[in-house]
């Protein structure tokens, strides 16, 4: 039986659309890929049914060469791994690698932008170059940076001392400081202040190992460490020299879903989360000769769309409009109307690497 009638013979190809998502422009393409018999998504997500119990309650552990371990939910079987971590070991373990990852995820993010900040501070870049004076002196003044002086020059200084917090001996993270006090007084009671990026996210990685800390609760007040010193460090960082470089988001107007993709420009689809490469895509999106280039080529000019979150740094800085979500990453390909799929990292999915090249547009 072929994936056409397989996929169909229930249903037909716009009722399985219907129940996946309310865009229409979203399920005209869902039905195009259904008739195509091209896998997406929502075909991976039916052939994990059932998904596995014992991972949805966070209760197998596969920490060490002596597992992979589970637990019986139901008292019938083991109520302790090999080592003789309990399911609350377990399960603290477990969420606190999931913490230790989107934390490590963020703060790497924060960490690159800052690292191209201070590489064009010294002229070394090209294209790049610091937007927002305003708010550069701000978050200057916040660390006692002088501001007296060259926007390079600040910008310089200050992208140091944000390298400097991730891996400080200070122990101690600057913008944690913006807090209310009765919430930095709570975490100092508790003790997760957090000390520096990297050194949260290490010592997560180091306690969930099997035979060092198998008190959840200690394991879990760590994991809340390290989620602070991504939000109130890394993901922070990331966020205020985003502004810095591309300009503070001011509220705009656009387009957004599918329909935003040109029947006659170039699509460029800029997907992922940091802002670093979309930026100069879009800037080189509206070059004249590139633009030249295009048109010498039959089209009418370059059409770049945002997906996913860099989409949405995008759209608010540069009024680009946006092709949708992390789900509709692989329905922009199944259009057939995208030349390039730009992508950094962070929300990118593997399958889209994939797609039928005779994927066409009607």
């Amino acid at each position: 039986m072929s994936k056409k009638k397989d996929v169909n013979f229930y249903f037909s190809a716009k009722e399985i659309a219907e129940e996946r998502t309310i865009d229409p422009a979203a399920q005209e393409m869902i039905v195009k890929a259904v008739e195509d018999g091209v896998e997406t998504v929502w075909e991976r997500l039916a052939k994990q049914q059932p998904q596995c119990g014992y991972g949805q309650m966070g209760i197998c552990c596969t920490n060490c060469a002596m597992g992979p371990c589970r637990i019986d939910p139901f008292g019938n079987g083991p109520d302790k791994g090999v080592c003789g971590a309990t399911e609350d070991t377990i399960v603290a373990r477990n969420l606190a690698t999931m913490l230790a990852t989107g934390a490590a995820s963020h703060s790497d993010h924060g960490r690159e932008i800052v690292e191209v900040a201070y590489e064009t501070a010294l002229g070394k870049t090209q294209g790049y170059e610091i937007t927002d004076v305003e708010k550069l002196k701000r978050v200057a003044t916040e660390y006692g940076i002088d501001t007296d002086r060259s926007k390079e020059e600040i910008a310089r200084d200050l992208a140091l001392a944000m390298l400097e917090e991730f891996g400080t001996i200070k122990n101690s993270i600057q913008l944690v400081e913006r807090a209310p006090e009765p919430r930095k007084e709570l975490w100092r009671n508790l003790n997760i202040m957090p000390r520096s990026v990297d050194r949260e996210i290490v010592e997560i990685m180091h306690r969930v190992h099997m035979g060092v800390d198998t008190d959840y609760v200690n394991i879990l007040l760590q994991a809340l460490r390290a989620s602070l010193s991504d939000g109130w460090g890394g993901s922070m960082m990331a966020t205020e020299f985003s502004d810095i470089l591309f300009g503070t988001p001011e509220p705009k107007e656009s387009w957004v879903n599918l329909g935003v993709l040109s029947h006659d420009e170039v699509n460029i689809v800029l997907h992922g989360h940091n802002p670093v490469l979309s930026e100069m895509i879009v800037k080189a999106s509206r070059d004249p000769e590139l633009v030249a280039l295009a048109k010498e080529k039959g089209a009418k000019g370059i059409n770049p769309v945002g997906m996913c979150c860099t989409g949405n740094e995008l759209l608010v800085r540069q009024g680009v409009p946006i092709a949708g979500n992390m789900l509709n990453q692989e329905m922009a390909l199944v259009t057939g109307a995208v030349e390039a799929m730009v992508v950094d990292y962070q929300c990118i999915s593997p399958a889209s690497q994939r797609l039928p090249s005779a994927t066409i547009p009607r």
